[in-house]
């Protein structure tokens, strides 16, 4: 069992960043994809960014040019960048994880408010 550990949340003004952080229990680098989520309310979840175990990233019209995407397997922790923010970026932020396998994993959702 793999534990994905979140961090980074909070309450932003528009405009602002926050770097969303996703620390997981087993080495990152045997992973096969990792992507980040988003669930607002009343949404459903809804894809926000993937990176591939190449490295090559793919994010969602909403959020490409703002968000970035980036790993560091040394520490076994993905990240997410996310400047300029706006309010509709307002969502329960999820982590997810997929191993060569199979095996997929969540973490445990981080809020992020961006106020107007």
């Amino acid at each position: 069992q793999v534990q994905l550990v979140e961090s980074g949340g909070g309450l932003v003004q528009a405009g602002g960043s926050l770097r969303l952080s996703c620390t997981a229990s087993r080495i990152i680098s045997s992973m096969r994809s990792g992507t980040w989520y988003r669930q607002a309310p009343g949404n459903q979840r809804e894809l926000v960014a993937n990176i591939t175990w190449g490295g090559r990233t793919n994010y969602a019209e909403a959020v490409a040019g703002r968000f970035t995407f980036s790993r560091d397997n040394a520490k076994n922790t993905v990240y997410l960048q996310m400047n300029n923010l706006k309010p509709e970026d307002t969502a329960v932020y999820y982590c997810n994880f997929n191993y060569w396998g199979g095996s997929s994993y969540w973490g445990q959702g981080i809020q992020v408010t961006v106020s107007s």
